[in-house]
């Protein structure tokens, strides 16, 4: 899959072709960069939908990167998350991928979303009731 996204604020489509390559959108909001990498960002991700290589547009949700939510939250609570919380947004990643088009289904994943997937996993396993 190409290192291109779509800004739904406004609507540029931008892509990063090689290893050194940064760019942002028009107006800021999101941008990606060393190409084949697959590295993003964005300002507010609810604004950020990944263009895959027939041109369709996949959502990014933020459960995709909860382990950063969790860790912030936890460091402002002074707490680890509920195991309910977890077992919830556990159950958010699994509905998001279930509902990717069939195309999106045979094409890998990437190590961020791995490692997402993995720190719910430890998280669940750690966090008491």
């Amino acid at each position: 899959m190409k290192n291109r996204a779509k800004c739904k604020l406004c609507q540029s489509i931008i892509e990063s072709f090689h290893a050194t390559d940064y760019v942002e959108c028009k107006c800021g909001e999101i941008s990606v960069c060393e190409g084949d990498s697959l590295k993003c960002g964005a300002k507010d991700w609810k604004n950020f939908l990944r263009v895959d290589n027939q041109g369709n547009e996949i959502s990014v949700l933020e459960n995709h990167l909860a382990f950063s939510k969790i860790d912030l939250e936890s460091s402002e609570k002074n707490e680890l998350p509920k195991r309910k919380e977890i077992i919830g947004m556990l159950d958010e990643v699994i509905k998001s991928y279930e509902n990717l088009p069939q195309h999106a289904m045979k094409e890998p994943i990437n190590h961020y979303d791995f490692i997402s997937v993995l720190l719910l996993v430890s998280s669940a396993l750690k966090a008491k009731d």
